[in-house]
């Protein structure tokens, strides 16, 4: 297999690059979607529950369906934008995630509830990979002037958590005056971007060859045939399963731990706080310890996040501070994120070396969300006996913690070769 050649040396060989739009605006548009998003969709559930006294299982099928649409779309995502240009993508986009919307505002039976919630999914896996091969362009184009500076993937991230706490504060404002006001404002929000995105992206390069050109069909899907890549986002989707266990394992501990809702709360706003706070830094520093050791690290943080709720949840929650073992899982895997996200992001370049990324961002998405599906399934039954104090209560951690030891080992073996050095 041929070594992959990293994108700056292509385009330094080639002597042209693509136009990519102004970081600012692919900044402010992940702020701006993850308003839109987390407006609606944390709320859909309690909608669903309290206005259409819906089952437990109609709810999720619902967001099962959600998740699923988009996780499995991101590669078909990806492979749209390579083929059409990000800036067509991205606008449909919006325009299917509008649509989404405005099925659910109008859905008052489980069918209708089903149908918007898979429609708002497909919009995303058409949005983000896009947007994610656009914040790659505008990284290789920044490279030369700071090799050690956090990259743009850093960024995206601080923003979208900004989005990700403003999102359903907003949905909170918005829920009083009726669920169909949120989705309203919501497709509002999407409906502008759609018109900033047709309007302000990019259109040619500098030759004047438009961005937006077919991609050979060849070359679409080339991702799949890179083994190396395969490797590497097989084992990445580790770290998604991990972050996952924020939304399926850690209410099993606050209720083991006798803590309700608020705590919840109070736990995601802590970490809202730590990633906000330490992204730039730590980029910063990754940046300087390398990628082989910042996936490494970053996957050991995660598996010792879990190895320390483990070690809790054999004993009796600690009458002071019963929330510590949430808290030591939440500081590993949002350390772990910090480290290892964007160090993942930035060599999907080197991986694509010179052809259209968007196929190779959504295949690193769709393997995590394969991941999630997969592990989630085979750790249900043992979170059955973690909601009670017992070695038992140890298991599921313990087998998540392990997986991302695997993890942290193997990927190293699956970096592109040869690696953009960064130390």
């Amino acid at each position: 297999m041929k070594p992959a050649t990293s994108s700056t040396q292509t385009a330094r060989h080639t002597g042209e690059r693509p136009a990519s739009p102004n970081p600012k605006l692919l900044l402010s548009s992940q702020l701006i979607f993850n308003i839109g998003f987390y407006s609606v969709v944390p709320f859909i559930a309690l909608t669903m529950a309290n206005d259409f006294a819906m089952s437990a299982v109609a709810i999720g099928v619902v967001l099962g369906a959600r998740t699923f649409a988009q996780q499995g779309m991101f590669l078909v995502g990806g492979a749209i934008s390579d083929r059409w240009g990000a800036r067509y993508t991205m606008v449909a986009g919006c325009i299917v995630r509008v649509s989404g919307y405005l099925l659910l505002a109008a859905a008052d039976n489980f069918s209708l509830f089903l149908a918007g919630a898979i429609v708002t999914g497909i919009g995303g896996a058409l949005f983000s990979p896009a947007l994610e091969s656009l914040v790659a362009a505008a990284e290789e184009r920044r490279e030369p002037s700071g090799k050690h500076r956090p990259t743009l993937f850093a960024s995206l991230v601080i923003v979208g958590e900004f989005g990700a706490v403003a999102g359903p504060l907003l949905g909170s404002l918005l829920l009083g005056f009726g669920f169909e006001v949120s989705l309203y404002v919501a497709s509002a929000i999407f409906a502008v971007m759609a018109f900033v995105f047709w309007r302000f992206l990019p259109r040619a390069d500098r030759r004047g060859h438009p961005t937006d050109a077919a991609v050979p069909k060849h070359q679409l899907l080339a991702c799949l045939r890179d083994k190396r890549f395969v490797a590497f986002a097989c084992f990445f989707s580790v770290s998604l399963l991990a972050h996952n266990q924020l939304y399926f394992g850690l209410p099993v501990e606050l209720r083991r731990s006798g803590l309700d809702a608020g705590a919840l709360g109070f736990v995601f706003a802590y970490a809202s706080l730590l990633t906000v706070s330490l992204q730039w830094p730590i980029a910063k520093l990754m940046r300087r310890f390398g990628e082989r050791n910042a996936l490494t690290l970053g996957l050991s943080l995660k598996a010792a996040g879990f190895t320390a709720v483990a070690i809790l949840a054999t004993q009796p929650p600690i009458a002071s501070l019963p929330v510590l073992p949430a808290l030591a899982l939440v500081t590993g895997l949002c350390l772990g994120n910090m480290c290892a996200n964007p160090t993942a992001m930035r060599l999907v370049l080197d991986f694509a070396g010179g052809r259209p990324t968007g196929a190779y961002y959504g295949l690193l998405a769709s393997c995590g969300g394969a991941m999630v599906l997969i592990g989630n399934t085979a750790m249900a039954p043992l979170y059955e006996f973690a909601d009670q104090t017992s070695t038992a209560a140890a298991s599921p951690w313990l087998f998540t913690g392990v997986i991302a030891v695997v993890s942290a080992v193997a990927i190293r073996r699956f970096l592109p070769v040869p690696a953009r050095a960064v130390a």
